[in-house]
């Protein structure tokens, strides 16, 4: 499997006045912008062709993927090898390609702009505002890969449990199994409690066959005029296709960075994790709390 799709169309509404003239996923945590950890995720589980799904405003993340060849020249001429070295991901081997969602009408209108550059083989979506496990240490988009070779299935989705009070909030399985890696009865979008099937919530990552694009032509719109992702999965379903979930290992937690207060807390796990700098912030941390 070599191609995957990240969507970043969204306006990050949530997160304004941050997000106003930069991109949400251009936001960065610790050391690097939200999107940077989600390609580096993919490419290092094989994936050699990535498809941005932009909108207005997003350019940034066009030229950060970009080779900036008078900002590397400068750097060599000043002797700054260290600041090189923070630019390895530019030499990565991998493609980067960017169409335009003219119309912000939901994230199963994202994916189905990427039908022309998927063709006929199976892809990878990963959501441009999830980071998945600390610094981005993850494999189970690899783990979702050997799921799919496994099994005669259309779609493995990646899920993580989550505490009861969160489940309102996302696409909610109906496992088949209790285990690790499991066939999906159904999948039921923010339900209500009492109607909740388990606490394994969709968590922004998926591979799909490109009979999803079919499924998505078919989704109604919903709230806002918006296809939904999770509608297309259950035509799926309905259609009798096979749908997979692997869950997520205890340290694979979700960084979801939809608010300022997901934000704020990413930033200070992954700014404390850090090699140089995280023994000093724990310091000032500390310092603050006896002020």
């Amino acid at each position: 499997m070599k191609n995957a799709v990240i969507p970043v169309a969204g306006l990050g509404t949530r997160l304004l006045p941050a997000t106003k003239s930069q991109p949400k996923e251009m936001l960065p945590v610790g050391r690097k912008p939200i999107v940077q950890y989600i390609v580096e995720e993919l490419i290092r589980v094989g994936i050699h062709e990535v498809l941005f799904i932009t909108g207005p405003g997003k350019t940034s993340i066009e030229n950060h993927f970009g080779i900036n060849h008078e900002l590397v020249q400068t750097l060599r001429e000043k002797g700054k090898e260290e600041l090189l070295a923070e630019l390895e991901f530019d030499r990565f081997q991998a493609q980067y390609y960017f169409t335009r969602q003219r119309q912000l009408l939901g994230l199963g209108h994202a994916v189905l702009c990427a039908r022309s550059f998927v063709g006929h083989d199976p892809f990878v979506v990963a959501l441009g505002d999830s980071i998945i496990g600390l610094h981005a240490q993850s494999d189970v988009v690899h783990r979702m890969q050997q799921c799919f070779d496994q099994h005669d299935c259309t779609a493995v989705i990646a899920f993580e449990e989550v505490p009861e009070h969160e489940i309102p909030q996302y696409g909610i399985a109906r496992p088949k199994q209790d285990n690790d890696v499991f066939e999906v009865a159904d999948i039921i979008e923010k339900p209500d409690l009492d109607e909740a099937p388990s606490n394994l919530a969709v968590a922004a990552r998926y591979i799909f066959t490109p009979k999803i694009f079919d499924a998505l032509d078919r989704t109604e719109p919903g709230k806002g005029g918006e296809i939904q992702l999770t509608d297309a999965i259950k035509l799926l379903l309905e259609d009798g296709e096979r749908v997979y979930g692997v869950r997520l290992n205890e340290g694979e937690r979700r960084y979801d960075i939809g608010n300022f207060e997901s934000y704020f807390q990413a930033f200070t796990e992954f700014a404390l994790a850090d090699e140089k700098y995280g023994t000093l912030l724990r310091e000032y941390i500390a310092s603050l709390n006896r002020a």
